[in-house]
């Protein structure tokens, strides 16, 4: 009778752990892919961005040592990215092929003109910036005109912003559900305990000698769940990484180790004082309260 009676502790014991190393990682999983997005929010933007030309046309009569030392000037810039010459030959040739058919041949000249695409490195592109380096650029007298996509560059500006904010949000809300959720699942486990904690104390253990094993072990399924989540959010992020290989989502070794060792910091922090908490609650109930 008594080994049965054992047996059933042992699987009601397994059981009660089973269900808290779940919570706690897809708990875990899930802050582990908010912080995944906060962290890449704004590699995401600055991809965005730096896809955004600056398009300078330069006159006919521009000679060819001024329009090669402003390429290289351009190019050297803090706030270029990448510069590219088109010539109004390669640029009759693009346009043929979007349009489909030759339109040099009924024309009889080429209406374009020879131009540099600049693409800006992403902290450059506000409309303050652009306003000061089309300026700059713009002052050179072979440079006939500077265009860019002024609505757009606004457009992507605000919504980078409102994303950021609405992302923090989220994410703030989200780590304080998953808070109620891992000390909900704790405090479930520490309540089957409370008999053997008030027997505990009635025989004279301190409060600090009966909580340290429920700490202990409640950092430990904290541990496991913790490294589960990783596992998942790093099964995650090498799915995005092979969809979408521009943004390099793994190079930035730094960043990835820091949001690993944060989702098993999370864990450890979150089941420690949720289990603090919890005992401390049964500790100070007295006997006649342990069935309520």
């Amino acid at each position: 009778m008594s080994s049965s009676y054992d047996k059933y502790q042992k699987r009601r014991l397994i059981s009660s752990y089973f269900s808290v190393i779940i919570s706690i990682s897809l708990v875990l999983f899930l802050l582990g892919l908010l912080g995944l997005l906060v962290l890449n929010t704004k590699k995401v933007a600055d991809h965005f961005k730096e896809k955004i030309a600056l398009s300078v046309y330069l006159k006919d009569n521009a000679k060819e040592i001024e329009v090669n030392r402003l390429q290289k000037r351009l190019s050297i810039a803090d706030y270029t990215k990448s510069v590219t010459y088109i010539s109004k030959e390669q640029a009759a040739e693009e346009q043929s092929k979007k349009i489909g058919e030759d339109f040099l041949s009924y024309l009889g000249y080429n209406p374009l003109q020879n131009s540099m695409d600049v693409f800006l490195k992403a902290d450059f592109v506000s409309p303050e910036a652009l306003e000061e380096i089309t300026t700059d650029i713009s002052s050179k007298s072979f440079v006939d005109e500077v265009v860019y996509d002024k609505p757009l560059i606004a457009l992507l500006n605000d919504n980078v912003k409102r994303i950021s904010f609405w992302v923090l949000v989220i994410s703030g809300v989200f780590t304080f559900i998953a808070v109620l959720l891992i000390n909900s699942s704790i405090r479930l486990s520490v309540y089957s305990k409370r008999f053997i904690i008030k027997t505990m104390q009635m025989v004279g253990a301190t409060k600090g000698f009966i909580r340290k094993p429920f700490i202990w072990n409640s950092i430990k399924l904290g541990i496991i769940g913790a490294f589960l989540a990783i596992a998942g959010v790093a099964m995650v992020l090498y799915y995005l990484n092979k969809s979408f290989l521009e943004l390099n989502l793994l190079n930035d070794t730094l960043l990835i180790v820091g949001l690993f060792v944060g989702i098993l910091l999370m864990g450890i922090i979150i089941t420690w004082v949720s289990t603090f908490f919890a005992t401390q609650r049964f500790l100070n109930l007295r006997t006649d309260q342990l069935y309520s």
